[in-house]
């Protein structure tokens, strides 16, 4: 898994992100299952093949905490952001979505429908 830093063009982030680029699918499947709440500044981006609403739905069965779901388009537009809840059984983007970013839930008002974000590779010199 690479890391990747993420860019809101359309308004400021509070504080650098740093997320996980997540693309086979036993790791989208298992996401952030099982593993401690994530940090102010960590998360973890599903990567998908193509837009879809039902490939990019996600779960939060075995989870131990909540999280802030940010679907995106193949561009790094944002289609839809929901706070989602452990333990539901589902979670569908209002509109089709390729990626799902996943960061810790007081970061869910630096995100909104439209902007566009830009992730880019962290090299470590």
């Amino acid at each position: 898994m690479s890391q990747l830093a993420v860019k809101n063009l359309s308004r400021s982030l509070l504080r650098p992100l740093a997320v996980q680029r997540c693309e086979t699918f036993l790791c989208r499947l298992r996401g952030l299952m099982g593993r401690p709440p994530l940090g102010l500044q960590e998360g973890l981006l599903l990567v998908g093949a193509r837009e879809n609403r039902l490939e990019s739905a996600i779960h939060m069965m075995c989870m131990r905490g909540d999280i802030t779901a940010v679907w995106l388009d193949a561009s790094g537009r944002v289609v839809d952001v929901r706070l989602a809840r452990r333990w539901r059984p589902l979670y569908l983007p209002a509109r089709p979505a390729r990626d799902v970013l996943e960061i810790s839930p007081a970061r869910r008002e630096e995100f909104q429908i439209g902007d566009q974000l830009v992730l880019e590779e962290i090299t470590l010199d």
